[in-house]
């Protein structure tokens, strides 16, 4: 799966996130949507004859709120209920992107309820990704089609409760589902989002050493400056970096490594 959503499809998502922060607050109450809107993702994800009749176009839209209150009525709360309904009476370029979205929104609500930790939420999420990426065993056991989900959760649980926000194992859990293609992938893509909700892009900072805060400052605000939005910084210390800093953001890189500038200068002696 991907956030990226296309024509009509993206303007359902861009209206439905606004609804979504209209309606949420920081704490339990978000954090339940954000459950619900995720079992509500996977139940229309599994089921291919729900998701094609809340997608067709050519079915009144009140025909397919029914539905809705039909099939989910009394499983999930009155605010869920109601952005299901609001989903399905809008425009949809592809079947598969109406779970995709209800997914999305619930890393919203589950952002939402971190409330003013959401820089936190961030790097928790951040640091669990590279963590599941450097540990070959942790990859392996939850991306294992054998292990049932609940061991998977009970491993999440194990390794971060009580160490982390809520809405970091929230999150972590989440992205067992396989909806992407790795565990690591959904992560990402979840901190991005936590990012945007707080009006952030994400970059990518490879150094061969730590940052001073002085250092972290400086490039942070350069890059505030040059994307002209906050930018909040993944600090990655890689000794193949050598020296200098190697920044990805989006699809940009900017390289000025040490490392970036030998292999420079080796192609202009080679050519």
């Amino acid at each position: 799966m991907s956030a990226s959503f296309r024509g009509a499809s993206g303007e359902a998502v861009a209206a439905l996130t606004e609804r979504v922060e209209q309606v949420t607050g920081a704490g339990q109450d978000a954090g339940r949507v954000a459950g619900e809107l995720f079992a509500l993702a996977l139940a229309v994800r599994g089921e291919g004859s729900l998701r094609r009749f809340l997608t067709d176009g050519s079915i009144p839209a009140e025909a397919k709120s029914g539905l809705v209150v039909e099939v989910f009525g009394g499983k999930v709360g009155p605010t869920s209920l109601d952005l299901v309904r609001d989903a399905v009476g809008r425009r949809w370029v592809s079947a598969r992107d109406l779970a995709d979205a209800l997914e999305h929104l619930s890393v919203v609500a589950a952002v939402r309820s971190a409330g003013s930790e959401g820089g936190r939420l961030a790097d928790e999420l951040f640091a669990v990704g590279q963590m599941v990426k450097e540990n070959p065993e942790l990859r392996d056991a939850l991306s294992d089609p054998v292990r049932s989900t609940r061991d998977k959760e009970g491993l999440v649980d194990a390794l971060l409760g009580g160490k982390t926000l809520a809405a970091t194992v929230t999150l972590a859990k989440q992205a067992l589902s396989g909806s992407y293609r790795t565990v690591s992938a959904a992560l990402a893509d979840y901190q991005k989002v936590a990012a945007e909700v707080h009006g952030q892009g994400v970059a990518v900072v490879r150094v061969a050493r730590p940052l001073s805060d002085a250092e972290t400052r400086r490039l942070s605000d350069a890059l505030a400056r040059q994307y002209e939005r906050p930018v909040h910084l993944n600090v990655v210390v890689d000794p193949s970096v050598l020296g200098g800093v190697r920044v990805e953001i989006g699809d940009d890189v900017i390289d000025g490594t040490v490392s970036s500038r030998l292999d420079d200068a080796r192609r202009k002696l080679a050519g």
